[in-house]
């Protein structure tokens, strides 16, 4: 690799890392950025590679549809039922009371990642400055210079490569499809047990195969991903119950640990942290992603508006200042969606009588306050603004 300087480095290959690329050269065309991705140049490795559900919200949805991003298959959630197991309160939102085409999204995270790679490569073709490097362990990348570099590789909790600040939940998720008996188009269930969140989300298989997101202690998920097909269905007809009938088939059963990791800054002097890099969720409230894709559109925002100024307005200091500019335009969303979806998590494991009372009443408020139910939906969907 021949050295050379460029004003933007994206180290990251992920949905955000592409994202920023896409946004930053939408923008501005001709921006000299430079992507390194350590994922394969062929489609084909990665097309059999993850294929959990993730939750993308509406607002998701918006931004990547600038991009000609949006996978084609996916589905679209209209109703979201909230209770939990063995306990009163529970609330409904709808679509139609927040007068919005879909409350959110169930994408296979392949699916987003190779849409993404494919609008990026559709922008490239435009943008003569622009060069995508992928990488391995091998490859020596000491030559690249850049004036702001941009850090979008994550990873998951436990695997990454920095522990800032957080929590571990001591929680694992696991993760599957499952077949039901009797399944409402678009409707996703969140139950929430002794253990942690159990939800069912609709699948773009079809209205009776559903993705399957039960958490729980790390011994309760070894022993339940452990069990035959069977039991498994049995016990996680116990938790659930029979709202959407009898459960029929499980399959593609996997653990992820669980727990928050982030950033007090996510800016120093020209570097910039951005997704999973800068925050790493629980699953809770499926946020996760969705910040990091506004992370992405706002840096690009900010990044483009820098580079497409005349050289001498792209200086250490001018760079220095956008990026800060830009943590704190972040400050009060990530602030707002790491204390909701932590709050989440804690507040719903624990089976102390007063806060078992309190998430009753919660649940009751929200079905019954519909101002309150707006703001929390709208907060999930489009981020604090």
């Amino acid at each position: 690799m021949s050295a050379k300087n460029f004003d933007i480095l994206i180290q990251g290959g992920g949905p955000v890392g592409l994202a920023c690329a896409a946004w930053c050269l939408q923008k501005f065309p001709e921006a000299s950025i430079a992507l390194l991705d350590r994922n394969p140049v062929d489609d084909a490795d990665l097309a059999a590679a993850d294929s959990r559900g993730i939750a993308l919200s509406h607002g998701s949805k918006l931004l990547l549809d600038t991009i000609d991003a949006w996978p084609t298959e996916c589905a679209d959630i209209y109703r979201v039922h909230v209770s939990q197991a063995g306990r009163f309160g529970r609330a409904l939102m709808t679509r139609e009371e927040l007068k919005q085409d879909a409350l959110g999204h169930i994408i296979r995270y392949r699916d987003i990642h190779l849409t993404l790679r494919k609008a990026l490569r559709a922008i490239q073709a435009n943008s003569p400055h622009f060069v995508w490097r992928h990488i391995d362990t091998n490859t020596d990348i000491a030559d690249i210079e850049a004036k702001c570099v941009v850090h979008a590789e994550g990873g998951l909790f436990k695997k990454q490569d920095w522990v800032e600040s957080g929590r571990d939940y001591e929680q694992s998720a696991l993760v599957g499809l499952v077949e039901v008996e009797n399944a409402a188009p678009h409707q996703a269930w969140e139950r929430f047990t002794s253990e942690g969140p159990l939800a069912v989300l609709p699948s773009h298989y079809g209205p009776n195969i559903l993705n399957l997101v039960w958490c729980g202690t790390p011994s309760s998920s070894q022993t339940r991903l452990a069990l035959s097909d069977a039991d498994f269905l049995k016990s996680l007809q116990a938790e659930f119950g029979s709202r959407i009938g009898q459960f029929l088939k499980i399959q593609d059963r996997r653990l992820y640990e669980l727990g928050l990791n982030y950033r007090k800054e996510i800016t120093r002097v020209n570097e910039v942290w951005i997704g999973n890099a800068a925050q790493a969720l629980h699953p809770v409230a499926g946020q996760g992603l969705n910040l990091g894709l506004r992370d992405a559109y706002l840096l690009a925002e900010k990044l483009s508006s820098l580079f497409s100024k005349p050289e001498d307005h792209k200086t250490a200091a001018a760079i220095e200042s956008t990026l800060q500019d830009y943590a704190q335009s972040r400050k009060a969303d990530r602030s707002a969606t790491i204390g909701l979806t932590d709050f989440m998590a804690r507040i719903f494991t624990s089976n102390l009588l007063p806060l078992v009372i309190g998430r009753g009443l919660a649940l009751s408020a929200l079905q019954w306050l519909p101002p309150v139910k707006t703001a929390l939906a709208r907060q999930m969907m489009f981020g604090r603004r």
